[in-house]
């Protein structure tokens, strides 16, 4: 399916309701899903984010096994609408329900929807979650948006293709910069990721921006795996090129973001992902109710959010 207002285009696949291209000017600013560093664009992340501790998760008295991000990023969505808002803006709706299938690997009944709407040079997308059952219901969700780095040398990537662009990123140390939101030093916290690829919550690191608000993102950012903010530090990202000059803005109201590319493969994409949600700590054997940003709906009760991606 393709939007377009004339600034922005994107296109969505049904399968998994996944945001598969953001176009501006002809340029491509979504990850083309190239398995040579990883096969996917922007996947959502539903009913959990990251991993569960050895792949088995317990619920109710019994145990369950779920795989890394959970299942919904896997699974056709069913076309719901295509139209345009009160205000003129493309809008378009998947949706997916739960199933015997999925309550194999997860005991709750849900419907999510996922919608997609262009407004001037954003794109909003929407998380909507549904329980339709007499009892709570508990889960997470998170975005994986990739988008292509470096961009901006005035070599099309098109043209460049990627073995010219790997050769850039080896050729430098500096690949751009983010920020969060202010023009000030300011200082956060990671959350390292350990053994299985879940949290070791008692090791955190400090990162210090520059003055300007600026954290140097370089070759070897990412050598640790993902850097991972809790607890609401941020709710803005804003990835910057080589000059300090705005390229691309994640704002949303979740209490985590992930920031990742895969470790020591100089990968030509960096992931911004807002996270209602985060994998199990190491060795975690609790209830999955109980889980670290575990969100909870009420009977019949309806969780919606949203974030917005702003090309500069």
């Amino acid at each position: 399916m393709e939007l377009s207002n004339g600034i922005l285009s994107i296109s969505v696949s049904s399968h998994g309701a996944e945001l598969t291209s953001i176009k501006r000017g002809g340029r491509e600013y979504l990850w083309q899903a190239n398995p040579e560093y990883w096969k996917r664009s922007s996947p959502v992340l539903f009913p959990i984010v990251g991993s569960v501790w050895n792949g088995e998760y317990r619920s109710h008295g019994s145990s369950f096994k779920l795989g890394q991000h959970g299942f919904a990023r896997d699974m056709e969505f069913a076309f719901v609408k295509k139209e345009t808002d009160a205000d003129g803006n493309p809008v378009v709706f998947y949706s997916l329900d739960s199933s015997d299938a999925t309550l194999e690997k997860y005991p709750y009944a849900f419907h999510l929807e996922i919608g997609y709407r262009l407004v001037a040079n954003s794109v909003e997308v929407i998380w909507r979650v549904a329980n339709p059952s007499d009892a709570d219901m508990f889960f997470q969700i998170g975005a994986h948006p990739a988008f292509y780095w470096p961009m901006l040398s005035g070599v099309s990537r098109d043209d460049a293709g990627l073995e010219v662009m790997k050769q850039m990123l080896n050729d430098t140390d500096l690949r751009g910069f983010f920020s969060f939101g202010c023009n000030e030093k300011v200082a956060i916290v990671n959350t390292a990721l350990a053994d299985k690829g879940c949290a070791d919550v008692n090791c955190h690191s400090v990162i210090e921006t520059r003055p300007d608000g600026l954290l140097p993102l370089t070759t070897d950012t990412f050598n640790h795996d993902a850097l991972i903010l809790e607890n609401g530090q941020v709710n803005q990202v804003t990835l910057h090129d080589q000059n300090g000059n705005k390229y691309l803005t994640l704002s949303f109201d979740a209490p985590l973001v992930g920031l990742w590319s895969p470790p020591h493969k100089n990968a030509p994409f960096v992931c911004i992902e807002p996270w209602y949600g985060r994998c199990d700590r190491v060795n975690y054997d609790g209830d999955y109710e109980n889980k670290d940003w575990i969100q909870k709906i009420v009977a019949h009760g309806l969780f919606e959010s949203r974030y917005v991606i702003t090309v500069e």
